[in-house]
């Protein structure tokens, strides 16, 4: 049996990545040390080292594995001619580099940062059809390029070290992208360093620890060098294995999501999170959002606009106050409260537009007897934005990627938290990863209980994770074992691709069918997709006449309202203008639910996703601090002139902005600047004095929820 041994350049990539592993490991010792807080001790924080050695994996992996693989190429000629195995390797190597482009396209790289990729891997085959053989130990040329690859590498990883030390000491984060834009000023940034930091003990601690790395690099370099080398034979099968362990380190845990920057802060406080991250994953995660701000005049400007459509009282521009308190009644009796966030429930699909279809009958009974709002509008389009807007009362304008993606973002303030004495709930059929929402959701909000898939028995349906029936059940199961008030959310997800119908519902759930004509008609792309919107409605009739059996229900309001609407034919149920303007993706069913207190009304009231929580909690007789851009719906004094009724609209497939009231809808792209403006009703005719209006309040809108997105930090306990 064949002795299986690994390559040189596999021990020299391996003896590399753990000369990196144990710096980092020493600068997390370092960083705790230096940062911790007093009253704590190293015990208290094994959790963050030992998730740090995962963030550190990750990026060590990602510096080896690139000249690893790329290392493995060679070409060789048979006959004055490419050998079969060559052309398969050419092959294998621009398949994975089409494969990463179209992966980083996918994630919103900038278009530069993609020509740059491209150039790169070009540059590779020319590498490897000029030197034959990539191998450093192989080949002079590439010897001399990774020695220059690992140089850089090593530069890097002791200068991003030191720039986060003094980053977090002067801003309490790990480094950010933002400090690119620095670079903008030169001279103003350069003197700031020199008058700010310790510059010389900076570049003493660069050129000390660059030249340790360097060291050992080439130290390893050299020993490996004088062996025999292994045949390729001999070395493939623990290459492939390398390839692996890489790969998984890379992605950071066996499950559907990667490792991200927010699972760190699932640990319990910022500083714990932050020892766990090292600079490169926080870096690297705001990178695409460096250039992510706010106009600060403009806030300013219409802040006095603003807080007139919000009720703050005494608007200060200067100091940008947006707080404003919500006294409940003293004798107000406390209510539980459970949000169920519907995936992709479009207004117009659904019974209450009066779809002829009928989808929704059960819903549409609830609605019947509850507070329905008709014409509520989500801020922005696709579910993590939703459900950002709901927790938060920011609309997210994020973009490209959304506000849950970005760390900057991670500390937002609450109403969930003024429910004192309750017990908080949130449930996903899947996995709270996806988005990175569980960052927003574990650190701001305080003792939650987050239900995910890997937490209910039931058996999982499709990359969603359990089915939305399961879910809502085993929602009710606990709450009619609570002993004390509770809020919950609940986030549906089986009215979404690939629209799954559980086997065990296939009985009493009937599958319609529609001709094609019909459904396009109606608003459907497919059968499947009606069937699945039809089944959201046989979810919420289970649901309910389960909850209906328990003791909670009399003292529980339920407020659904859908994520987000899907683009299309909205014509049979309202003006053409619902589609032109792209209403359809913003148009979802509010409904606020409770037979046992609640007096049915339907309301044609303009609102939006922002105003749930503060109205959920006014219904509950929770006294709250809102600072954000949600108001309560069932205060009528908010409801006298035109301003009160409109919403914000942002559309990040358009990159376009607007506002819409009961009647006109105006709208800005950002990218064309081409401007819209429609009437919603035949009697109203739009005029240049309302399209100003409507454009001030659009800006307003815009930049004050950008402003928000950096200062609505959560409140510590005991902080006013």
């Amino acid at each position: 049996m064949k002795k299986i041994v690994f390559s040189r350049l596999s021990l020299w990539m391996i003896r590399t990545g753990i000369c990196l592993l144990v710096f980092m490991t020493i600068m997390r010792f370092v960083f705790f040390y230096r940062f911790h807080p007093l009253s704590a001790g190293i015990s208290d924080y094994v959790a963050s080292f030992l998730l740090g050695v995962r963030y550190d994996l990750r990026i060590i992996c990602g510096i080896i594995l690139f000249p690893f693989l790329i290392g493995q190429l060679y070409i060789e000629k048979k006959n004055g001619k490419l050998s079969t195995g060559s052309y398969i390797r050419i092959g294998i190597t621009v398949l994975i580099m089409v494969f990463l482009l179209g992966f980083m396209k996918k994630g919103h790289i900038l278009m530069s940062n993609l020509i740059a990729m491209v150039i790169l891997f070009l540059l590779v085959l020319l590498w490897l059809f000029l030197s034959k053989d990539c191998n450093p130990f192989h080949n002079k040329i590439s010897r001399k390029i990774f020695r220059w690859y690992l140089n850089i590498i090593m530069l890097a990883v002791v200068f991003f070290y030191a720039l986060d030390f003094e980053h977090y000491d002067y801003l309490k984060q790990r480094l950010s992208a933002s400090v690119v834009n620095y670079a903008e000023d030169v001279n103003i940034s350069a003197n700031m360093i020199w008058e700010t930091y310790p510059v010389f003990w900076l570049i003493f601690f660069i050129v000390i620890g660059t030249v340790a790395l360097l060291w050992w690099v080439n130290y390893s370099y050299a020993r490996l060098a004088r062996r025999e080398p292994g045949t390729k034979q001999t070395s493939t099968i623990p290459t492939v294995g390398l390839v692996i362990i890489f790969a998984l380190a890379i992605f950071g845990r066996l499950n559907q999501y990667p490792l991200r920057w927010s699972d760190a802060f699932a640990l319990g406080n910022d500083f714990k999170a932050n020892l766990a991250l090292n600079p490169f994953q926080s870096f690297l995660s705001t990178l695409s959002f460096r250039n992510s701000g706010y106009d600060l005049n403009t806030v300013k400007k219409y802040h006095g606009l603003v807080s007139e459509y919000l009720g703050i009282n005494n608007p200060d521009n200067k100091e940008l106050n947006f707080d404003r308190q919500f006294i409940a009644p003293a004798n107000a009796p406390k209510r539980n409260v459970v949000i169920v966030i519907c995936e992709s429930f479009s207004m117009y699909k659904s019974s209450m537009s009066g779809n002829p279809l009928n989808t929704t009958p059960y819903f549409n009974q609830m609605c019947e007897n509850g507070v329905f709002y008709d014409h509520c509008f989500t801020p922005s389009y696709g579910t993590a934005r939703g459900v950002w807007a709901t927790i938060t009362g920011i609309p997210d304008v994020e973009y490209p990627n959304t506000s849950s993606r970005n760390p900057s973002y991670v500390d937002q303030h609450t109403i969930i938290n003024d429910y004192k004495g309750y017990d908080k709930y949130y449930f996903i059929g899947g996995s709270s990863s996806w988005a990175n929402i569980r960052g927003l959701l574990t650190n701001n909000i305080a003792g939650l209980h987050l239900l995910e898939e890997e937490n209910f028995k039931a058996k999982k349906e499709n990359v969603w994770g359990i089915s939305d029936k399961r879910l809502l059940l085993a929602a009710n199961d606990t709450f009619k074992s609570l002993k004390k008030p509770f809020i919950a959310i609940v986030q549906t997800a089986d009215n979404h691709r690939p629209y799954t119908i559980p086997d065990e519902d296939k009985g009493e759930f009937k599958i319609e069918n529609f001709p094609p004509d019909t459904l396009q008609k109606y608003g459907f792309a497919s059968n499947e997709e009606l069937n699945a919107f039809r089944y959201t409605d046989f979810v919420f009739k289970t649901f309910i006449e389960a909850a209906k059996k328990e003791s909670y229900f009399k003292n529980t309001l339920f407020v659904f309202v859908g994520d987000h609407g899907i683009p299309g034919n909205a014509d049979s149920e309202y003006p053409h203008v619902w589609e032109k303007a792209s209403l359809t993706i913003h148009h979802v069913p509010l409904l606020f639910y409770a037979p046992g207190f609640l007096k049915p009304e339907r309301s044609s009231r303009v609102c939006s996703q922002v105003d749930l929580l503060p109205s959920a909690s006014a219904l509950a007789g929770i006294s709250y601090q809102n600072s954000t851009m949600g108001i309560n719906l069932f205060d009528s004094g908010k409801i006298n002139t035109p301003l009160k009724n409109a919403v914000f609209l942002f559309d990040p497939t358009m990159d376009q902005i607007g506002i819409a009231t009961d009647s006109l809808v105006y709208l800005n792209n950002l990218i064309s600047n081409k401007q819209m403006f429609y009437s919603m009703l035949p009697d109203i005719k739009p005029n240049k004095a309302k399209e100003d209006s409507m454009r001030i309040l659009t800006t307003a809108w815009y930049e004050t929820a950008k402003y928000l997105l950096y200062h609505n930090k959560k409140k510590e306990a005991g902080e006013k």
